[in-house]
């Protein structure tokens, strides 16, 4: 195996499945780990090896992918890491987390060290499958352009935003957006409904004009659908995205009020049991409030 051009990926979910993939296809040597069995199989029968755990991943690659659901398994996987004695690693960090959990991890790391970048993804999972990811790279300038080989396999581009923790200052910022972008499309999809117009037609004529966005485009259309299966974030996730974005714009003590106005209808989602649905879901909770039937996901 080259060792320039292997590659660890801990955490092979919608995420991370699709960047152990593309990064496959684009002639790296991939080697995998999550704790989900299932994943595991599926990851291998798509030609990616599979380590028994983290360290073992490590030992394997020289750079290392993390894509994580939760901050003890970001902390975990450091320890694992930094326990095992290897040389130093190179370890990109794409996981939504707070700028707590990234510095504690990164601090781990570094102490035994290692090189961590802080690269969350702008993109859903839907993105991710087609490469059409942004990086938002943050960290060590020269580990970030030595990795531009790897992000290119990944990724359509990729932003270098200097120190360590920018990466995820960004990644609010664009994820702010997004859930707002998300609610916006999904009242419009409503009124137009009630109003009688065709779901369909509507998304082709706003995808056309000034109105768009790319949260529109790619879930207006399961809106008029109503169909938020199979996701491409799914609603339990979100809530962990949602939750750190409101803390960190109240650290700052700075007014998002509409995005505040997406919290209780997210969590109105979540009430209905729509948690493994996709984020799009949020049209259904709109179109019964609105008193035009159930909106079920299919």
């Amino acid at each position: 195996m080259r060792m320039d051009k292997a590659v660890g990926v801990i955490g092979l979910g919608i995420m991370g499945g699709a960047m152990a993939r593309n990064l496959r296809d684009a002639g790296w040597a991939v080697t995998g780990f999550d704790t989900d069995p299932a994943r595991r199989a599926a990851l291998a029968e798509a030609g990616i090896a599979i380590a028994a755990d983290a360290a073992a991943v490590a030992r394997a690659a020289p750079v290392l992918l993390t894509s994580l659901p939760k901050p003890a398994a970001l902390q975990a996987t450091a320890a694992a890491i930094a326990a095992a004695g290897l040389p130093p690693r190179t370890l990109v960090e794409t996981s939504t987390f707070t700028l707590e959990d990234k510095l504690a991890a990164g601090a781990i790391l570094r102490a035994a060290g290692h090189v961590v970048l802080d690269c969350p993804l702008s993109g859903t999972g839907a993105q991710a499958e087609r490469r059409d990811l942004v990086v938002y790279a943050s960290g060590d300038r020269e580990a970030i352009a030595r990795l531009a080989p790897l992000f290119e396999g990944l990724a359509r581009a990729t932003h270098d935003l200097g120190a360590y923790g920018n990466g995820t200052r960004m990644k609010f910022v664009a994820n702010l957006l997004v859930a707002i972008h998300n609610a916006a499309a999904a009242e419009a999809m409503v009124l137009a409904e009630k109003a009688g117009l065709d779901p369909a037609q509507v998304v082709d004529l706003v995808a056309s004009g000034v109105g768009t966005s790319r949260v529109f485009e790619l879930r207006a259309p399961m809106m008029a659908a109503r169909r938020y299966a199979p996701p491409t974030m799914r609603n339990a996730m979100w809530s962990k995205d949602l939750k750190v974005i409101g803390e960190f714009a109240a650290s700052l003590d700075c007014p998002v009020p509409l995005f505040g106005a997406v919290l209780p209808l997210h969590a109105a989602v979540l009430a209905e049991g729509r948690g493994g649905e996709d984020t799009a879901a949020i049209h259904a909770v709109l179109a019964r409030m609105a008193g035009i039937g159930e909106g079920q996901g299919g």
